[in-house]
């Protein structure tokens, strides 16, 4: 079953991301990519706050849990065809901090980030 990627689609940072993200999936179809501010997600999503999921990408998972920001990295990459060995990483000791710091200031970042990316 798809889990959801929620994703500020307005951001080139945010839209590279959610593109990366169907690229590897293990499996066609594995992951559902909407915009944060699309009327599909609101009316299937009520309890994602619009300005919580501007400041950070939601994953939704087939049970209802959702994951926002740093908490969704490892369930992302998890469900990729070449990089979810890399998931394990995630339970280092530590490895949740430094994911929390990280996404945290790419998240602060990410328009001055998107100026960096090619356009398209």
């Amino acid at each position: 079953m798809a889990v959801v990627l929620i994703y500020d689609a307005e951001c080139p940072a945010c839209r590279a991301a959610a593109d990366w993200v169907r690229r590897n999936a293990a499996h066609p179809g594995s992951f559902e990519c909407l915009p944060c501010r699309s009327a599909e997600t609101r009316s299937r999503f009520p309890a994602i706050d619009e300005a919580a999921c501007l400041q950070a990408m939601h994953l939704v998972l087939p049970d209802g849990t959702i994951l926002a920001g740093e908490r969704a990295l490892p369930e992302i990459v998890r469900r990729t065809r070449r990089y979810r060995r890399a998931a394990i990483l995630f339970r280092l000791p530590g490895a949740g901090t430094l994911s929390r710091l990280l996404y945290a200031a790419f998240a602060r970042r990410r328009h001055r980030i998107s100026r960096l990316l090619p356009p398209g």
